[in-house]
Parts: structure tokens; C-alpha cells; sequence
């Protein structure tokens, strides 16, 4: 069985159900999501809409990501990443992770979300509501 079930990049909005699915385990014990979702604000700022952009490189660098940490754990994973333009409240991004106890699944998910902010080449345009907007993680 395939450690990485489930890593996509899309334009089209991420189910949840999809990746809750592609982890069912009889022998996994426990199961971690992450959803991440569009809020109004950032930085004190009201947030009105924003976009992410993928470099050509960022499915290639999410599956690395998604091996690397289930490889690590012990775990199985999945991952789902949004681009294009989401409104608020949309889901930009989900992770998750199985494992046959809980605290490896939660490590993993933790640890999946946080490298995929850090290292996958997705770039999020931010507008706000004051007419001003800023692009958040390019290099």
C-alpha cells in the first residue's frame, strides 16, 4: 500500500470527503485533517478575495513533501492545495494523515502543513479591503 494516497494541485474546489476516503485504513487507528480556509482578515487588514499561484514545479515539490513526511512518520497521507481566485471562507488547502495511533497521525499532519508552507513553490495575492494587496510567500 502507497504511503502518499492522494497529492494534487487544483483550480476547482478541494473535498474534503476525497481525502477522508483515500486514507480509509481498517488498521489505522487514527486520522488527522488540517483545512485550511480563506479568513476576512490578515494582519489587522480585512482581507476582500485573494489568489495562489503554483510555480510549474509545485506538484513535483508537494509529492517530495508528501514521501518525505510519510516516509518519516510512518504514516499514510494526503494532500490538496487550491489555486487560482477563492473567495472567503473557501478551502485553500487540506492535509491529512493516517497512522495506527493518533499522535503519529497528528505529528505528521503538523509537520505536513508546515513544510508545505515553507518549501512548495505557491504564492498567495491578498487584496484588502483598503484597495491595497500584497503577495505572501513568494521568493
Amino acid at each position: 500500500m502507497t504511503a502518499v494516497r492522494l497529492v494534487d494541485i487544483r483550480e476547482t474546489p478541494l473535498p474534503v470527503e476525497e481525502v477522508v476516503a483515500a486514507l480509509d485504513d481498517v488498521a489505522a487507528g487514527g486520522l488527522t485533517l488540517f483545512v485550511g480556509r480563506v479568513r476576512d482578515h490578515d494582519g489587522g487588514r480585512g482581507v476582500t478575495g485573494l489568489e495562489y499561484a503554483a510555480h510549474p514545479t509545485a506538484p513535483a515539490r508537494l509529492r517530495e513533501v508528501c514521501e518525505q513526511v510519510a516516509g518519516e512518520y510512518g504514516v499514510q497521507v494526503a494532500a490538496l492545495h487550491r489555486v487560482g481566485e477563492l473567495a472567503i471562507g473557501d478551502i485553500a488547502v487540506i492535509v491529512a494523515a493516517t497512522a495506527g495511533h493518533r499522535g503519529d497521525a497528528f505529528e505528521a499532519s503538523r509537520a505536513l502543513i508546515d513544510r508545505l508552507k515553507q518549501t512548495v513553490p505557491i504564492w498567495k495575492h491578498q487584496r484588502f479591503g483598503d484597495g491595497t494587496e500584497e503577495w505572501v510567500g513568494t521568493p
